[in-house]
């Protein structure tokens, strides 16, 4: 049988798996598998909110950004999807429609 990791919040022995989110019983903390294996290699990036972010993942804008070198502006509540995470001080790439290509730094996001 495969043992399952104890919950980062409350460190239960207890949790199970609810689809691709493993679920503790006693706080009901929810996290991802790919969440906890990202923390193991020490490299989880973070959304303003304290949430692990991961490749693919849809994010929100939660603060007017200049765009440098132009006069644009992506706007609170602009919904990035398919986001990719880099190394760097900007950690996320990503599409944003009437933009194109950015980075953003992941401290100005939440997960949606």
């Amino acid at each position: 049988m495969n043992e399952l990791p104890p919950c980062p919040k409350c460190q239960s022995v207890y949790t199970y798996e609810d689809g691709a989110l493993l679920v503790c019983p006693e706080c009901a903390h929810e996290w991802s598998a790919d969440a906890q294996s990202q923390a193991d290699t020490g490299k989880a990036i973070k959304d303003a909110n304290g949430n692990a972010l991961m490749d693919g993942d849809t994010i929100t804008v939660i603060k007017d950004l200049k765009v440098k070198g132009s006069s644009m502006v992506v706007k609170v509540g602009t919904r990035v999807k398919n986001i990719r995470l880099v190394d760097g001080d900007h950690d996320i790439e990503c599409k944003i429609d009437g933009i194109g290509a950015m980075k953003l730094k992941s401290e100005f996001v939440k997960r949606v």
